[in-house]
């Protein structure tokens, strides 16, 4: 699976969680103008906002990932964030709170997005703010982009991570949310099994063990037999 594909995934199946992290913001943004065609345009521009802020942090994270390529660790990076991922998995399947923490992580970005409220900023700008929302399903994306190895590669998949989080937000976001509670209560339960898979799946490519697709070996190393 190439990175783009899978970052289309991440964001596509994780998009549930965005409805209950971002939907709630994304549903008290009051449309400027009246009628069906402004409606649209201005959800797309909220979703354009989100895509260009993870854009930004792709940038960021590919070039901390480029410096480690050049430094020839990027095997260890895999396994560490892999490592992480497990770590996050499991906070969540075993209920680990961080409440206060993330309270007062988010009380900035609550500021913020509240003082853009108050003046009436468009949805692409309301939309760039929430992008850079601290949510545990972005550092997932980020975590996938810094072993990219470039910002090019980096970027790109930040963007299809967010392509991927569109179709879901923006059906919610024109009819106010169409998914219960509970049915996303139930998918999130899905997510930290899909971080244990993703998680291993970075440390057997940190491996390097030679198996095609999932743990290939380094370029230019052949295993003897």
């Amino acid at each position: 699976m190439s990175d783009q594909y899978l970052a289309f995934l991440i964001g596509l199946m994780g998009s549930v969680h965005c409805l209950g992290m971002c939907g709630p913001l994304a549903f008290a943004v009051p449309a400027l103008k009246k009628g069906w065609g402004f409606l649209v345009l201005d959800k797309l521009s909220y979703q354009g906002g989100r895509i260009i802020s993870y854009c930004i942090l792709g940038t960021l994270i590919g070039f901390i990932g480029q410096q480690i390529w050049l430094a020839g660790v990027q095997q260890y990076l895999s396994i560490l964030s892999g490592l992480l991922i497990l770590t996050a998995a499991a906070s969540k399947l075993f209920n680990f709170s961080a409440g206060r923490a993330n309270a007062k992580l988010l009380q900035p970005f609550n500021k913020l997005f509240g003082y853009a409220l108050k003046h009436k900023a468009n949805h692409l700008i309301i939309g760039i703010v929430n992008g850079f929302l601290p949510c545990g399903l972005v550092y997932l994306a980020l975590a996938g982009a810094l072993n990219t190895g470039s910002v090019h590669t980096a970027v790109e998949y930040m963007f299809w991570y967010g392509m991927g989080t569109v179709p879901l937000m923006f059906i919610a976001g024109i009819s106010a949310g169409f998914t219960t509670a509970i049915f996303r209560r139930r998918i999130n339960k899905v997510i930290p099994y899909m971080m244990v898979i993703l998680g291993i799946w970075f440390i057997l490519r940190g491996l390097e063990l030679n198996i095609p697709y999932l743990s290939p070996a380094k370029a230019g190393t052949a295993i003897c037999v």
